[in-house]
């Protein structure tokens, strides 16, 4: 009995520090199947002994929350569900009931209050009592109805998500890997939970409505798929659910695990509730779980394998990270044999050495991840000196979480990144110079600063024979840096990879001082936030970096093997000086949105991408559709023009 209740004691601790970290801060220290296996064990324990901790996980819906955002108690608990791995057990679940089968989606649960056909008030969950007040950011969520026919009031709940293309859309346009988001779950969540709600808006956040809990005066028939079609005619996108008896329970969630692979909605499981309201709320709740609901989630496919090695892979921070490389196995339709561990605080939790056999699954069929360790050796061998440049290593503890680090500071896996941005498509835009291809050649020392780039035909030789080369490859790469030394100088500044000054930038930095490059790098702080869209954060992050005699250097360097084209400010280039735009809809005057945007850039304005109160126009082909853009447009008195309108000023 003392020994259950020790263990009981750990595993409070365990769970209540990961799922504090998950919920607060958005980050994970251990994966989901982790946390499933020692929440199980918990209850086991818990039933065993009869003795239920303060604190359990068990017994508390959530966490406290921490945050500046307004809060507020929820009228109706939000109670988290029970759930199953067996799809035996949800058929014996539903008995002969009627069920609504639904995607369990990952993302942020919100819900929402409507008054006299407007939306009024939006809550997270938070830990299920208390919840966070964002109705200015759910006002700018891409689908959501701000007015409805409906006039009574309608309290609904739902999931606040960004899609796997929005996702992978916002990180592409992250040029530091290591600053991009791990999962759509925890952008949605980061996003939601904004103090600005702009930035809401551009993370393009859906909300995708599951449960009605009130709308005086509407009858549904008793019926859950009704309230969901309803909700439907009000405006509300709603989950994709499946009506299910019985007898075809089986093939539909065969049909959802299909589906899950392509769905553009992070999903981890589904849903079953009764279609019969008053049957499911007569059933009550436990002191955690509502019993007219039940979350399926899917039973992983795991396999043995055994590990080869750790490998370690270091990133332009200076972070050091274990990945697994393991005996090949087929998981989910695809050999995998490699697995990130994350950080040494995982691998010491998992007492992960090579040559120990493990068990390996893919998160949500699409992740692989260790599932446990059967053998457990212990860890071994953390590298004392960096893979990539031979410098000391120093492990660091930040969070309850410990992590390897590089600390040599000229690091050549810390310069990767900047090579990376300075051959991108909007800065040198040299084809066929990979990160992979820079990598390669850094580490065998033909780069060390920029100019060293159009020097790499003096390595040909030793090009020719590296892997993923050959005399053709290597030729057409060579005419590629050839041609990109013909440059402009908005894209050599844009290159520099200076904090902060993105493209847009740059043009307006080129504009300002006449595109004479020498003026702009000896200017003062006065002179650069005179520039419209650089503040002073940005004016110190150039001044800083012209201050350094190494960065003259290499930028020395750099203009004695490049032509920079000599460019002249247009006759009336400033006429949108001042002035910033939007663009939305199709376009007809122009081959697409970016040549309609450059042509602002040209003439002295900016191109956004959202519409605030500092917006001066929105372009837009279709001046009175009820798009978000014109509603937006319309709330702050931004005049719309379509393009017509816009070439007449010209």
């Amino acid at each position: 009995m003392d020994h259950n209740i020790q263990r009981m004691k750990e595993l409070v601790s365990i769970l209540s520090k990961a799922g504090r970290v998950y919920y607060q801060e958005s980050r994970e220290i251990m994966s989901n199947f982790e946390y499933d296996k020692l929440y199980d064990e918990l209850c086991s324990l818990e039933q065993e002994t009869g003795v239920i901790l303060s604190g359990s996980p068990t017994q508390n819906v959530g966490y406290e929350i921490l945050s500046e955002l307004p809060k507020e108690a929820h009228e109706i608990p939000m109670l988290s569900l029970d759930k199953t791995k067996s799809v035996e057990e949800l058929c014996d679940w539903l008995g002969d009931k009627a069920g609504i089968l639904s995607w369990k989606m990952d993302g942020l649960t919100i819900v929402l209050t409507y008054k006299g056909g407007e939306l009024v008030k939006a809550v997270t969950r938070g830990n299920g009592e208390i919840g966070e007040v964002i109705t200015s950011n759910a006002r700018v969520f891409a689908n959501l109805p701000l007015n409805i026919s409906y006039e009574g009031q309608l309290v609904l709940r739902g999931e606040a998500v960004i899609t796997y293309s929005d996702f992978e859309r916002i990180n592409d346009e992250i040029e530091d890997v290591d600053a991009r988001y791990k999962n759509p779950r925890n952008l949605c969540s980061g996003s939601v939970r904004q103090l600005n709600s702009q930035i809401t808006a551009e993370r393009n956040v859906r909300f995708v409505a599951f449960a009605l809990v009130r709308a005086e005066g509407v009858e549904f028939g008793n019926s859950r798929r009704e309230q969901l079609e309803w909700l439907k005619s009000q405006g509300f996108e709603t989950v994709y659910y499946k009506e299910v008896l019985a007898d075809n329970l089986v093939r539909a969630v065969e049909d959802f695990s299909r589906a899950v692979k392509t769905n553009d909605i992070p999903s981890d499981g589904l849903v079953m509730t009764f279609d019969d309201i008053a049957y499911g709320e007569a059933l009550g709740r436990t002191a955690k779980f509502p019993r007219n609901s039940i979350a399926f989630k899917w039973k992983d496919e795991i396999r043995e394998t055994r590990l080869s090695y750790i490998e370690w892979s270091a990133s332009r921070t200076g972070l050091i990270n274990p990945v697994a490389v393991f005996e090949p196995v087929e998981l989910e339709g695809t050999t995998v044999s490699r697995a990130s561990v994350h950080n040494l605080s995982i691998m010491e939790g998992l007492e992960l050495g090579e040559g120990d056999t493990i068990t390996v699954y893919k998160a949500n069929m699409i992740i692989p991840q260790i599932e446990d360790n059967l053998t457990r050796s212990g860890v071994k061998h953390i590298p004392k000196v960096c893979p990539v440049c031979g410098g000391g290593t120093e492990i660091r503890q930040l969070n309850d979480v410990k992590s390897l680090y590089c600390t040599n500071p000229e690091c050549q896996a810390k310069k990767i990144k900047s090579f990376t941005l300075f051959v991108s498509r909007d800065a040198l835009n040299i084809d066929g110079l990979s990160e992979a291809s820079l990598e390669k050649f850094i580490q065998a020392g033909f780069i060390h600063e920029y100019a060293d780039i159009f020097h790499l035909n003096r390595h040909k030789d030793e090009i020719v024979e590296m892997e993923g080369f050959g005399r053709k490859s290597c030729d057409n790469l060579l005419e590629s840096i050839q041609a990109a030394s013909t440059t402009t100088l908005p894209r050599l500044v844009y290159g520099l990879g200076i904090a902060g000054i993105g493209l847009a930038n740059a043009k307006m930095l080129c504009r300002k001082f006449g595109f004479d490059f020498d003026k702009m790098r000896h200017a003062d702080l006065d002179a650069l936030t005179a520039v419209d869209g650089i503040g002073s954060v940005l004016a110190q992050a150039w001044v800083d970096y012209f201050s350094l005699e190494k960065n003259n250097t290499a930028v020395d360097h750099l203009l004695t093997e490049l032509t920079v084209q000599k460019e002249q400010p247009e006759e009336g280039e400033a006429v949108f000086q001042g002035m910033t735009f939007v663009i939305t809809g199709s376009v007809e005057q122009f081959a697409n949105r970016k040549e309609l945007q450059e042509l602002i850039e040209r003439k002295g304005g900016k191109a956004v991408s959202s519409v605030t109160a500092k917006t001066t126009y929105l372009i837009n082909n279709n001046v009175n559709s009820n798009s978000s853009k014109n509603k937006k447009a319309k709330e702050l008195g931004v005049p719309i023009i379509s393009e017509k309108d816009f070439l007449r000023m010209l």
